[in-house]
């Protein structure tokens, strides 16, 4: 059964569209994975990080090569291969599918990559992806790690597509142990896990700290700020996409302990890294509530201030208006006598005030009378 799937892997490896020999058209996966092709070149000279043969938690064995560490795995009964990759190339995994007898599905996701964090169970071997993550400080930004695990009864196989999480930290925990080490491949499958949930806290730590930053910045009315906070909402919400599906994970793990027959104390392991994962799920949630109340509050207080910026250019208008008021009601009082005195300025000969002995008197008061009257106008419409 292994034969048939890894041949149809092959063929599917191999297939026009596939490969892109004779068509121009490349495969959604293929444009997706941004390795390039090395199938020529043997896996164990590149991508093999770590080869180790473990016989009761302690390591016996570390074989050069793949075929070696198969050799050495099956040498005698009793014995765990845990086989540590890095972006192995399509040859390489295929290789290793032939050994290990892995489905060719899976080992289409851990050729592709950049899957969505999922558990799957393929007869006897499971198949896990995982997303570890690590928060760069100084571009504000959530950079993730892409890991696949394959689970059998006797092998570990561990496929990253980037440098976290450090396995090698997991590694040299559980030698250290031997005596957990011993409980086989779920044990190591724990190891992992709690190591991708605990890189997680550093990730909420630094996603705390800026949100913490932007209310100061919100509060301090910098324009910046609903710009950073968009950019850390979406940080926030590729975070939620690696670490939500963690709860069903890790839930379907302890419910078929059980049956598998994983031992009491590392199901207790389990339940604690489900524990911590439950924690950071909440957490980030949390951390989304409060950028989308930030965003709502910036938006608050950006209305106020253009509230207010628009009450004060109102006021100066209202001021402005009644200044020119002023200067047009005066304007009108002092066109009156300009007007009367204009009249009797043409000196026309045929004028009959020019002759009339109260001409003088009479141009004055009729000055003083249309000034007067339109003050009072004025006055009483509050223009004065």
């Amino acid at each position: 059964m292994p034969e048939r799937r890894t041949r149809g892997l092959k063929d599917l490896m191999r297939s026009p569209g596939r490969a892109g020999h004779g068509h121009d058209e490349v495969a959604p996966e293929q444009s997706m994975d941004p390795r390039s092709k090395t199938a020529d070149v043997p896996a164990q000279q590149r991508s093999v990080i770590d080869n180790a043969v473990y016989v009761d938690g302690r390591r016996v064995d570390s074989p050069p090569s793949l075929p070696e560490a198969v050799a050495s795995l099956r040498s005698q009964p009793g014995r765990m291969a845990w086989i540590g990759l890095y972006r192995p190339a399509e040859a390489e995994m295929l290789n290793v599918a032939e050994e290990f007898g892995l489905h060719e599905l899976a080992v289409e996701d851990a050729i592709v990559a950049h899957q969505r964090p999922k558990a799957d169970r393929y007869g006897e071997t499971l198949f896990l992806v995982l997303r570890a993550a690590q928060y760069l400080d100084s571009p504000e930004k959530v950079e993730f790690g892409e890991l696949h695990v394959f689970l059998g009864q006797d092998f570990v196989l561990t496929v990253r597509h980037s440098e976290a999480p450090d396995l090698g930290k997991v590694r040299r925990r559980m030698e250290g142990d031997p005596h957990l080490l011993r409980q086989g491949p779920q044990a190591v499958l724990y190891a992992i896990l709690d190591a991708v949930v605990d890189g997680y806290a550093p990730v909420v730590a630094g996603l705390q700290k800026d949100i913490d930053e932007i209310e100061v910045q919100v509060f301090g009315g910098d324009p910046a700020a609903p710009r950073r906070i968009y950019a850390l909402s979406r940080e926030v919400i590729e975070f939620q996409r690696a670490t939500r599906p963690l709860l069903d994970m890790l839930n379907g793990l302890i419910a078929g302990s059980p049956k598998y027959g994983v031992d009491g104390e590392l199901q207790r392991y389990l339940r604690d890294v489900a524990d911590h994962a439950i924690t950071v799920v909440e957490r980030v949630d949390n951390l989304r509530q409060m950028l989308q109340d930030i965003l709502i509050v910036n938006s608050t207080l950006v209305s106020q201030a253009q509230n207010e910026e628009m009450k004060n250019v109102t006021q100066a208008s209202y001021a402005q208006s009644e200044e020119v008021k002023k200067i047009s009601s005066w304007a009108a009082i002092l066109f009156a006598p300009t007007l009367v005195g204009t009249i009797y300025g043409m000196n026309f000969t045929h004028m009959p005030e020019l002759s009339w002995v109260f001409g003088y008197p009479f141009a004055v008061a009729l000055m003083a009378m249309v000034c007067g009257t339109l003050y009072l106008v004025f006055k009483r419409r509050d223009w004065l």
